[in-house]
């Protein structure tokens, strides 16, 4: 039984339109963050694809001290909010620390654990404890049938609103590798997993200070993963990425993004008409 996640008015899973959680990697004004999520919004109404906004309000895992975090928990979900009450979409962000889960939550519809904390026991709980929507980043050092621990830390307090995504392998120093049946290993808990391109053509730590990344394979991998049966995409994207102040090398064009959810669409749909029986021919 694959269970049906439902956040805000959205609903992600099985039988469920391909999922979009997407927008920058971080807040970095009101008016940029606005912008993109009123275009994403846009794009996924036409398309009919549900849709979660996503922008951190603090990246406290950047590569170096002096690298852009965000403009932290408080202004940040005041901007969030904001941006919920105008244009009604579900919001999606990342948390750090059990202290950010009581106020994330308030505004919240999925709270995220990054990868890099996906195996924090305590912090797990503390992000499952108010019932909300938990995505989950698969760690890099992960294999896929490591999730089914983590799965049950958040179901242990109660919470059966689960998502997993995963986010490449890493594969020797700075590169990250994709290996597909992962999605079909991780569906195996019983809840939806998201595929998240741009992070996983990220080049973790690879430009010295900062992480690099080759966005032109994200589409690539982003229509492998639909293919390979994945509940939903994440992308990372920005009007300007070659300006953004975090992950700008892995994210996507703004106005590249449309003619990737048609074919994502497109993907989708045909899985529906095929039969998902590998045994048969």
């Amino acid at each position: 039984m694959r269970t049906i996640i439902q956040a805000d008015k959205q609903r992600i899973g099985k039988g469920m339109p391909l999922a979009v959680i997407a927008g920058p990697c971080v807040i970095e004004d009101e008016e940029t963050t606005l912008k993109i999520a009123a275009r994403m919004q846009e794009l996924t109404d036409r398309l009919g694809l549900p849709f979660v906004f996503k922008a951190s309000f603090d990246k406290a895992n950047r590569t170096s001290i002096d690298s852009y975090r965000g403009p932290g928990i408080d202004q940040g979900l005041r901007i969030l909010a904001r941006i919920k009450e105008r244009l009604g979409v579900a919001l999606i962000s990342d948390i750090h620390h059990p202290d950010q889960v009581a106020p994330a939550a308030q505004v919240l519809d999925v709270l995220q654990i990054p990868a890099f904390l996906c195996r924090q026991t305590d912090f797990l709980l503390a992000a499952a404890a108010p019932g909300k929507p938990v995505n989950i980043k698969k760690g890099q050092f992960l294999a896929p049938w490591d999730v089914a621990n983590i799965v049950e830390k958040i179901e242990s307090v109660g919470n059966r609103q689960i998502l997993l995504t995963d986010r490449g392998t890493l594969f020797g120093y700075n590169n990250l590798v994709v290996d597909m049946r992962s999605i079909p290993i991780m569906q195996t808990t019983g809840y939806p997993v998201i595929f998240d391109a741009t992070h996983s053509v990220q080049l973790p730590g690879g430009a010295g200070a900062s992480s690099g990344g080759q966005r032109e394979y994200a589409p690539v991998l982003a229509r492998a993963a639909v293919a390979a049966g994945a509940d939903g995409v994440f992308l990372e994207v920005h009007p300007d990425p070659d300006h953004a102040r975090c992950d700008g090398p892995n994210s996507l064009f703004l106005d590249t993004v449309p003619s990737l959810l048609k074919q994502l669409k497109a993907i989708r749909r045909a899985l529906e008409v095929s039969n998902d029986d590998p045994r048969q021919t």
